[in-house]
């Protein structure tokens, strides 16, 4: 009796774990989505659920890892083309997608040598840049914050000038790093990123007019498509208990 005790105890012991994990979310969010879903991953667990699974990225990267099959319950872009990715793929819940929140662009150099920037469509970055210098920002071919550095440049008329002179990143968090180690002496990143770092400081943002806004859509995948609680989180990240998050990280609420 007491062996087919202590047997099944550790039976339960393992069934219980394993129960949880079952109930586990895996989200893939945007490298700059980074510390605010960190707090709302512990707010919902302070809720009484599961702390989610996070893996954090370009959206690039994450988007492609989905269409190949990764397990993601919700997917939160940094722009809207790599969520048009995944729903022309049929892999998202098109009813579910939803652009919460947005951010702004901003030209950011290293705190020690910080010195206001008038972005205007007559700026002359590359006149800043001097002979050597360059700008960190993430790669226009596949992370969104490039995507929107691009289109900044451009409607300023130096991209031909800044084109060759890039220091192409994986994620925009990887460019924020180049700018704060001091090996670039301009990196453009969103707001909200240059916001948490204490090595750089925003020295320009970028006008509304030269990009398209920078909004953040949210999706369940298609694979969780009947599962509550990523319904549920989705409802969280979304609804009137997150906001106050978003705005602290400095986020642009949707209206």
């Amino acid at each position: 009796m007491m062996l087919r005790r202590a047997v099944l105890a550790c039976v339960l012991a393992l069934a219980v774990p394993a129960a949880a994990r079952a109930q586990e979310l895996t989200i893939f969010a945007a490298a700059s989505l980074t510390d605010a879903m960190r707090t709302l991953g512990t707010a919902w667990q302070q809720k009484g659920n599961p702390l989610p699974r996070m893996s954090f990225a370009a959206s690039s990267a994450l988007a492609r890892q989905i269409e190949q099959g990764a397990p993601a319950d919700l997917f939160l872009s940094a722009d809207e083309p790599w969520m048009n990715y995944l729903q022309e793929r049929n892999l998202i819940v098109n009813s579910t997608r939803i652009s919460p929140i947005g951010n702004s662009l901003v030209l950011v150099a290293p705190a020690n040598a910080a010195r206001p920037v008038a972005l205007a469509r007559d700026t002359n970055l590359a006149a800043l840049l001097g002979p050597q210098g360059r700008v960190a920002t993430g790669d226009p071919a596949h992370v969104p914050v490039g995507r929107y550095a691009q289109a900044a440049l451009t409607w300023m008329g130096q991209w031909d000038a800044i084109n060759p002179r890039l220091a192409r990143a994986d994620s925009v968090r990887s460019a924020l790093l180049l700018v704060e180690r001091g090996e670039a002496p301009y990196g453009i990143v969103y707001g909200t990123d240059a916001a948490i770092s204490q090595g750089v400081r925003v020295v320009g943002t970028f006008p509304a007019e030269s990009h398209t806004p920078v909004t953040y859509p949210f999706a369940l995948m298609r694979r969780a498509e009947a599962n509550a609680q990523a319904q549920a989180f989705l409802a969280f990240l979304t609804g009137p208990e997150a906001r106050p998050v978003w705005e602290r990280y400095g986020f642009r609420l949707a209206h």
